[in-house]
């Protein structure tokens, strides 16, 4: 790091903090209140702490991203109009743009890193191409989507909202690897403002148009860097929107008539909405997309053994959806539940096997407690549960299967991570034992606007 770094960071930390307090009456109730600032204040240690960690052991991404930026941070000073060309480019090759684009590893058409580069860039020019500063942009970006997420979690099942709070905030690796200047940070949030998106608009049906076009940025957000995020939530927040309009239709006889149509039309547009996304990217058609996950799987193996690194093995591939199939279970053990404790080799992979032996004991205490159907029946019952449970599944299988290594699932599996707990705490909520409260706890009971 530079001088620049030690300088400006702490005048655009206090920047940060000024702006969230006075926003903060303006996004918060009183018992949300007290996580506003806590939950920024990891954002932006995450941020920074992964930055230390990169510039003194590990190298990579993040700084190939803010080297790339840096390029675009200097040819505004050359050229303004080069320097916007570059941020707006399609990924063409132009004349006015060649001697900046000859210096970069990640341009192109097809290029996912250089969507995280254009945000980089503008962030540089914001904090005069300082790497801290355009990390805690990223932190901030990031945060604003989790605070959205976090608020419809507690909004839903406001009797949860501490547990909630440390669903999607609090979570080690999520904090650390969702915050830095890396596309984990911007999906993250993205993501956040998605699910938020389809609670207010879609099920609440308030401010749809602006709901919808928070969705469709967000979306875009996502698809320009990793789309199976969005292959793997479409469908079941399809589901979610279905059957929480089913479950209000106050006559059992509409509902009974209404729910094969409405089912019917949410399945079309889940496809729909589908094919679209996978269409932006052809790695990602349904004929391709067993080859695609051999492929990565194949190659970040290859690394892990190259590097020495935390590799795993769960079966062969063969590159077909049947063949995925087949390894699904032990992709979901290995996303949901893996590395154990044995099994990490260094610091970060220990705080991984420490959440992922967390969640494991928790899950097994939830079907200890409540009973293994009892368990299936209110994850069926409850929409918002369904939609937790069913991502988190498809998303682990996706993951564990592509992986192929600790290191890289730890990062990858971020954003499944707060709808799961998230799930598990709302669950513990709706089966805990029934007891009748005083006057105090009603009266205490939180009401979310």
């Amino acid at each position: 790091m530079e001088l620049s770094d030690y300088l400006l960071t702490p005048l655009y930390i206090g920047l940060f903090y000024a702006i969230a307090f006075a926003i903060r009456p303006a996004v918060t109730n009183s018992y949300t209140k007290r996580y506003f600032i806590p939950a920024l204040s990891v954002k932006l240690i995450g941020a920074l702490a992964l930055g230390i960690l990169y510039h003194t052991i590990y190298g990579g991404d993040t700084n190939n991203y803010f080297y790339h930026a840096s390029i675009i941070y200097h040819a505004f000073g050359q050229s303004f109009s080069a320097g916007l060309h570059l941020i707006v480019t399609d990924g063409t090759m132009t004349s006015d743009i060649a001697p900046y684009v000859s210096q970069m590893a990640w341009f192109g058409p097809d290029s996912k890193e250089y969507f995280v580069i254009r945000v980089a860039a503008v962030c540089a020019l914001l904090g005069f191409n300082t790497y801290s500063v355009t990390a805690l942009f990223f932190a901030a970006l990031s945060f604003s989507g989790m605070w959205a997420m976090y608020m419809t979690f507690a909004k839903i099942r406001p009797q949860a909202y501490k547990e909630l709070a440390t669903a999607v905030f609090f979570l080690p690796s999520v904090f650390f690897w969702g915050s830095g200047l890396l596309k984990d940070s911007l999906c993250l949030g993205a993501l956040g403002w998605i699910f938020y998106a389809f609670y207010r608009g879609a099920i609440e049906k308030r401010n749809i148009l602006r709901c919808l076009i928070i969705g469709l940025l967000a979306a875009k957000v996502i698809a320009s860097m990793k789309v199976y995020i969005l292959l793997a939530f479409v469908p079941p927040a399809a589901l979610w929107v279905f059957n929480e309009n089913t479950a209000r239709i106050r006559s059992a006889t509409v509902r009974w008539v209404a729910k094969p149509l409405l089912l019917s039309v949410g399945l079309a547009v889940a496809l729909y909405a589908m094919s679209s996304i996978a269409a932006a990217d052809a790695r990602f058609n349904i004929d391709k997309i067993g080859a695609q996950s051999k492929l990565t799987a194949t190659y970040l193996q290859g690394v892990s053994q190259s590097e020495k690194g935390s590799g795993y093995n769960i079966g062969e591939q063969d590159g077909t959806l049947g063949g995925m199939a087949k390894l699904a279970p032990q992709a979901v053990v290995v996303a949901l539940f893996r590395p154990f404790l044995w099994e990490a080799h260094n610091p970060t992979m220990a705080l991984s096997a420490l959440e992922s032996t967390f969640f494991l004991l928790f899950t097994l205490r939830i079907f200890w407690r409540v009973g293994f159907v009892k368990t299936l029946q209110a994850i069926a019952s409850q929409p918002v549960l369904t939609l937790c449970f069913v991502f988190s599944l498809i998303f682990a299988i996706s993951v564990g299967i592509s992986s192929g290594n600790f290191g890289t699932l730890v990062r990858y599996k971020i954003p499944l991570m707060p709808f799961y707990l998230g799930g598990l705490y709302i669950l513990q909520s709706l089966t805990r034992p029934a007891t009748k409260p005083t006057r105090a706890q009603v009266v205490r009971q939180p009401q979310l606007a």
